[in-house]
């Protein structure tokens, strides 16, 4: 998904700096409004995720977004978490050829039968790790907070990053599909290893 307003992980806004919402609090543009936008803002973008399941969710959301509203990822996730066994990577793993017919038959989620074989693939991939190898290898492509400087505005927020390309690139070579720089960087936004919030944003 591209983030605010050029990567994956925040919708779509004006460049500029961050709004007030209904309650008074400035937010980064994209997350003010609407009310769905808003609470993932707030409680979840930008914090730090560990765990393999809960990373392998992100990837596979961030992937699913590619072309598509965050919005609409959003208000699918619970549809998302049913079809996907809760994206638990063993689980996913073990789906079989029917289940990738039901996922394509699956209203609730995205119906791109590329994105869900990738998500296919990547579970299995990773069911073949040792536990904790996913969380450790995304953390290790963190940047030193030190060296980034807070963002005034979005149009100070990249696409994505030498991190987000090289973690891209492992990734790949370990056999995950559908995972750019611009997914990569989208969900280092979303999982904490970089922030992004504008530096007047509240959350920040």
């Amino acid at each position: 998904m591209t983030t605010e307003p050029v990567t994956a992980t925040a919708p779509e806004a004006p460049e500029g700096g961050p709004l007030p919402g209904p309650d008074g609090l400035l937010r980064c543009p994209w997350g003010s409004t609407p009310e769905d936008y808003a609470a993932y803002h707030d409680s979840e973008w930008g914090r730090p995720v560990h765990g393999d399941d809960a990373l392998y969710e992100r990837l596979c959301l961030e992937g699913f977004q590619s072309g598509l509203s965050w919005l609409t990822i959003l208000r699918k996730r619970p549809a998302f978490r049913a079809a996907f066994a809760d994206f638990h990577i063993p689980a996913v793993a073990r789906f079989t050829e029917d289940d990738e017919e039901r996922l394509l038959a699956d209203s609730g989620i995205v119906r791109n039968r590329a994105k869900i074989s990738a998500a296919l693939n990547n579970a299995r991939v990773a069911a073949e790790w040792e536990p904790g190898e996913l969380d450790r290898l995304v953390w290790s492509y963190a940047p030193d907070p030190a060296s980034r400087r807070a963002p005034r505005t979005t149009a100070e927020v990249p696409g994505s990053t030498p991190e987000s390309t090289s973690l891209a690139k492992a990734l790949k070579k370990r056999g995950f599909r559908f995972v750019g720089p611009t997914t990569a960087y989208a969900l280092m936004q979303a999982c904490g290893l970089v922030n992004d919030h504008l530096a007047d944003c509240w959350r920040r």
